[in-house]
């Protein structure tokens, strides 16, 4: 079995150790950074760990490619098929005549506001603090960014790819991801991905730009009642 078959559980046990929280069985990330959480396995006591980790009214995301299983306690709000895709091959960005920046906590509430306009996945206050993110700006607004989600040894995901819905047809969207993967390949590591199944346009150009179809997994969307 690969680290990529449980992306969640592999991150939060390693690289992103600090991010997370849980023990032994379960973990999450923490309540400001994201709403993704797993276990390591399917034992009864894994899941049990896992439904201990979601509060009242609460729910979180499990995305992995072995058969989601509903911890007792808990209840499917959401399932859905995603594809995973890996680098195949080196990776360059074609630099457009827009300012590439570095985003940082000062650029914090405009990323959360474009994230939740354009909906590239969970995107929280303090989501950006999981990797590296960088932006495009046009007249002081932030229109198209990029970044770094899930990492563990030897991999990083390329995430949070979005571009304001006044600014697409410009091409920032595979500017940007290809300068993310480039850079995660020049730390000696290998781009990962996920994508909604039925999202046909994201996954041609992410095969364009060198990525390829490693497997199907499943999202699930799990809570408590409150």
């Amino acid at each position: 079995m690969s680290v990529l078959d449980r992306p969640i559980w592999h991150s939060l046990t390693t690289s992103q150790a600090p991010l997370s929280e849980g023990g032994a069985l379960a973990k999450r990330y923490r309540r400001h950074i994201n709403v993704f959480a797993a276990t390591g396995d399917d034992r009864p006591e894994s899941l049990a760990a896992l439904a201990a980790l979601v509060s009242p009214g609460e729910s979180v995301y499990v995305l992995q490619i072995p058969e989601i299983v509903v911890p007792p306690g808990l209840r499917l709000v959401k399932a859905a098929k995603g594809v995973q895709m890996v680098a195949t091959r080196p990776i360059h960005h074609k630099p457009g005549n827009e300012e590439i920046l570095a985003l940082t906590d000062a650029d914090a509430a405009d990323m959360l506001a474009l994230a939740t306009l354009t909906e590239p996945g969970p995107f929280l206050t303090r989501t950006h603090e999981m990797g590296a993110f960088i932006g495009i700006r046009i007249h002081g607004q932030l229109v198209a960014m990029a970044g770094e989600r899930m990492r563990m040894p030897g991999y990083t995901e390329v995430s949070a790819v979005c571009t304001h819905p006044d600014f697409r047809g410009r091409g920032f969207a595979r500017m940007l991801s290809a300068l993310v993967a480039e850079s995660i390949q020049a730390r000696g590591e290998q781009p990962f991905l996920h994508a909604w199944k039925n999202n046909l346009p994201a996954i041609a150009l992410y095969e364009q730009l060198g990525f390829r179809l490693r497997t199907e997994g499943d999202v699930a969307v799990l809570a408590r009642a409150g």
